[in-house]
């Protein structure tokens, strides 16, 4: 008779699988949920030089999370939305117990939060660890060794919420206003955290999926810096100070995907772009780090694109119709683009327009005849 250990193995590598399969569809069920928890006017509040302008710049914070392939990826588009929200914020690392500092935005010395190791038996930080909720207090409430050295907000308050995994605290978030009393939206903060928390769960997933299916399929092997993994579930297994260890080189292995030569030839010939060309002849020559750097482009186009169909529905269908899309759009397309150049016009992904072949797909639906005269080709 079948052990009980083994079925519970069996049971784990069936639901891996079926996750692995849904995962596009759980990303936008992540996002359609937060935006329906969104109160009104959330994220309205606390605006700096133009960088946050409502629930759009927070779908964008969403968006850019899960563009991420690896955990610090991941973590640092965390810490950069935040940052949109707040006048300054740090994460924290959980490890043993002690919380180390990992990185920070928005201080006059970021550099100053890696490595600071911050006291977590006392005030705020020791709530959120025992609660494992967000919790608010005074500067006083915070490790005054922090305040002396990063010096405090201009309103005396703060917040720190935590990084939750498999209901453990991986991280502390630290955030407060800097020195603008208005610089400071909690609920923004703490939904960016809380999606943070769900995509980590799921990229920890999808790396585990190609080891656990390949007895049921011809999956190729896991290489040896996954197999040497100590946790798939811990996206700080390679974050160790100085003083502790060295960094894992696991911790930046790549989330599984197809073969990058099928990702560049798609998005190529999308973009118009012949596949016999320079980038056809290139393709396989890429590198790892560099096809990985292609597949990260084509999907944080699409996760542009997404947006814009979702903020201007009535927009698209009008403009499918009277064949003047991007006129109607050109506001926000051009935002778009100015985004993603921003973000991969510098990277090996340049050579593909990525975003040009993902709005001829999505908003135009492949008739780029509906984009008008005005649309550049």
């Amino acid at each position: 008779m079948t052990g009980t250990n083994e079925i519970g193995h069996i049971v784990e590598r069936v639901v891996t699988q079926v996750l692995q399969g849904h995962l596009p569809q759980i990303r936008e069920e992540l996002v359609r949920r937060v935006l329906e928890e969104l109160p009104q006017g959330t994220a309205e509040v606390g605006t700096h030089d133009g960088a946050a302008n409502g629930p759009a710049d927070l779908l964008r914070g969403v968006a850019a999370i899960q563009a991420g392939g690896t955990q610090k990826e991941i973590l640092r588009a965390l810490l950069d939305g935040v940052a949109q929200h707040a006048g300054r914020t740090a994460l924290f690392v959980i490890k043993g117990g002690a919380a180390t500092g990992w990185q920070g935005r928005g201080f006059e010395d970021n550099d100053g939060v890696r490595e600071f190791a911050l006291n977590v038996t006392r005030g705020v930080p020791e709530r959120v660890l025992q609660e494992k909720a967000p919790f608010s207090g005074q500067v006083l409430d915070m490790d005054p060794r922090f305040i002396d050295r990063f010096g405090g907000p201009a309103d005396d308050h703060i917040v720190m919420l935590p990084l939750l995994l498999k209901d453990k605290v991986a991280a502390l978030l630290y955030a407060d206003c800097g020195l603008d009393q208005d610089r400071l939206d909690t609920a923004s903060v703490e939904l960016l955290v809380v999606s943070t928390s769900a995509w980590l769960e799921l990229v920890s997933l999808r790396k585990q999926a190609p080891r656990d299916a390949a007895p049921y399929g011809d999956s190729t092997p896991a290489a040896p810096a996954m197999q040497a993994a100590t946790s798939l579930n811990d996206p700080f297994a390679g974050h160790a100070p100085r003083h502790t260890a060295a960094a894992s080189a696991a911790y930046e292995a790549p989330v599984a995907e197809p073969a990058h030569a099928e990702v560049v030839s798609a998005a190529a010939a999308a973009a118009g772009v012949d596949p016999a060309g320079s980038v056809g002849r290139a393709t396989p020559a890429l590198s790892d780090e560099d096809a990985d750097v292609h597949r990260k482009a084509q999907r944080f186009a699409r996760l542009l694109v997404d947006e814009i169909k979702l903020y201007n529905q009535a927009k698209v269908s009008e403009g499918r119709k009277n064949k003047d899309l991007y006129d109607r759009l050109k506001e926000d397309i051009d935002k778009s683009r100015a985004t993603f150049k921003k973000r991969y016009g510098n990277t090996v992904a340049a050579n593909v327009d990525y975003l040009q072949a993902e709005i001829v797909r999505s908003l135009a639906e492949d008739d780029i005849s509906v984009m008008g005269p005005n649309f550049r080709r």
